[in-house]
This record gives C-alpha cells, sequence and structure tokens, in this order.
C-alpha cells in the first residue's frame, strides 16, 4: 500500500509560489498526531537536503536557512495531510521533493535517517 504521497508540484518562473501537499495512508498511520512530519529535497547531483519539519501536534516547526521567510509548513491531522507553501520560489528551489514522517513525533529532526517513512517525491522546477 502506498504510505507517502506528494503532490502539487511543476514549473513556476522564478517569483512563483506553488503549495505541495503530503497524505498519509490511514491504514499505516493509524493516529497520525504522533507523527513529526519533514520535507527534504534533492538536486540533480546533489544529496538530499532537509527543508522542513514540524512536531506531530504542529506546535513546532523548523526551517532551513535558505527558505526561512519564503516556505511554511503545516498540517491539518483530521485530514493526515502535511503542506508545504512555497513563495518567492528561485532556481536554486528546483529539485524533487520529499516528504517523510517520523515516529517521534515531540521533536524535530533534520536528519534522514531519523525519518520511518517517504514518499517518492514531487518535481519542483523554477524557470529564471
Amino acid at each position: 500500500q502506498v504510505q507517502l504521497v506528494e503532490s502539487g508540484g511543476g514549473l513556476v518562473q522564478a517569483g512563483g509560489s506553488l503549495r505541495l501537499s503530503c497524505a498519509a495512508s490511514r491504514r499505516t498511520f493509524s493516529n497520525y498526531a504522533n507523527y513529526a512530519m519533514g520535507w527534504f529535497r534533492q538536486a540533480p547531483g546533489k544529496e538530499r537536503e532537509f527543508v522542513a519539519a514540524i512536531t506531530g501536534s504542529g506546535a513546532n516547526t523548523y526551517y532551513t536557512d535558505s527558505v526561512k521567510g519564503r516556505f511554511t509548513i503545516s498540517r491539518d491531522n483530521a485530514k493526515n495531510t502535511v503542506y508545504l507553501q512555497m513563495n518567492s520560489l528561485k532556481p536554486e528551489d528546483t529539485a524533487v521533493y520529499y516528504c517523510a514522517a517520523s515516529n517521534t513525533g515531540y521533536r524535530l529532526y533534520t536528519y534522514l535517517y531519523k525519518y520511518d517513512y517517504w514518499g517518492q517525491g514531487t518535481q519542483v522546477t523554477v524557470s529564471s
């Protein structure tokens, strides 16, 4: 069964906006609020990097410096969904974006290995 599914990627011009969504399977995530959620991205030829994370309750968030003030992570636990609102997009934001879930919902992680579930990714391309 599909566990995490990203959507909302696409091609935009620099300065534009996109909102990514990640839906979690209710079968796998029987108590979605127990999971912290994160967004990562990977550009061609580069390692996957942390972008943003949110605690299970949604009370706390954390962002990598390059996206602060431009990106916002949020979640709707009633819908088993996490979002990444991306504004003022730059060409260097071009990457495949992945959502991930950690079974420790009360704290945030920036490390790949701390996440237990991963989506297959959605492409975001920002033109100059």
